[in-house]
């Protein structure tokens, strides 16, 4: 079937800020370690619709990198972990732009935020489901997606056209993927999410949706020694409503999102150590929406400037 470019910009999958992130006093090497796993997403979880920036990229799988000072059995201490700024967003994992307003303006299907379908592979149309059933392998990944195009009156459609409101995509990745230093990684990613206000008549759309991930990977880290890790990453989209306004692009005026990660890693005759990130956005309608970052149970109060702003945090 005829694919409709997703309206999101592929971007690069981005490391925490400095300034919405405080990793105090010297760490451990498994600490060390883990300050990499919030700078990337599992293998494959891009191929899902969730709140995180876009990246084609499947190889994004956690590899533990400590610059050569890691010791097996721990017990050595370093500098505190790396934590890079790209993008200027400050978000774990990078923040889709559809949900700050970096997606050009446009009504109908195939514009503006939010607008995009991507499916993949071979696809066909189930008259039992109602459903565009799609296949796709890549990379040791098998995705299965569905999508249901209806319009505003319900009626169910076999492709979009200008007619078409809502659209729902639900997506599975599972299968293993092996990096080009043999790390391998074991995924398992779900999601849901359902756009309504797309037709060309619409004046505003809203988004509700989660994903989740379940990654386990083992390999070496850069120096050799060996390693095993899991990482759980979910986000839920509720009652995100963004106004469509023809000349501009536009942001969330209301919802929430929360977006969280917890990554474990044992370096070969260690024992696990563990950290915990969470973020929640939420809209008020003003140019200015919340951000609460909770970190290993510390958290911190940002405000995320609308359109494309940068974090600042308290």
């Amino acid at each position: 079937m005829k694919k409709l470019a997703q309206g999101i910009a592929t971007a690069a999958i981005v490391a925490l800020a400095l300034a919405c992130i405080d990793t105090t006093g010297p760490a451990s090497e498994e600490t060390l370690a883990l300050s990499q796993a919030f700078a990337t997403l599992p293998a494959g979880f891009t191929f899902t619709t969730n709140s995180f920036a876009a990246n084609e990229n499947v190889g994004d799988a956690f590899l533990p990198r400590m610059n050569g000072r890691e010791r097996a059995g721990g017990g050595h201490r370093g500098e505190r972990g790396g934590l890079d700024r790209v993008d200027g967003h400050g978000i774990m994992g990078g923040l889709g732009p559809d949900f700050f307003g970096g997606v050009g303006f446009g009504r109908g299907i195939g514009h503006g935020p939010f607008g995009g379908i991507n499916l993949r592979g071979t696809c066909a149309f189930n008259s039992g489901t109602g459903r565009v059933e799609c296949t796709d392998e890549r990379d040791g990944l098998t995705i299965v997606a569905s999508a249901s195009y209806k319009t505003a009156s319900g009626t169910v459609q076999q492709s979009p056209d200008s007619t078409t409101d809502a659209v729902n995509i639900q997506t599975t990745v599972t299968g293993t993927a092996t990096r080009r230093d043999s790390a391998v990684s074991t995924v398992n990613h779900t999601s849901n999410r359902t756009v309504t206000g797309l037709s060309s008549t619409a004046t505003q759309r809203t988004v509700n949706g989660s994903a989740r991930d379940e990654e386990s990977t083992s390999g070496r880290t850069d120096s050799g020694v060996m390693f095993t890790a899991t990482r759980l990453v979910g986000d839920t989209t509720t009652g995100l409503v963004i106004p469509i306004v023809s000349g501009k692009p536009t942001y969330p005026t209301a919802g929430r999102v929360v977006r969280q990660m917890k990554a474990s890693v044992t370096l070969a005759g260690g024992s696990p150590t563990t950290r915990e990130r969470r973020e929640v956005i939420t809209y008020d309608g003003s140019a200015t929406a919340t951000l609460v970052i909770t970190n290993d149970g510390t958290t911190k109060n940002c405000k995320l400037p609308l359109p494309r702003g940068v974090p600042s945090c308290s």
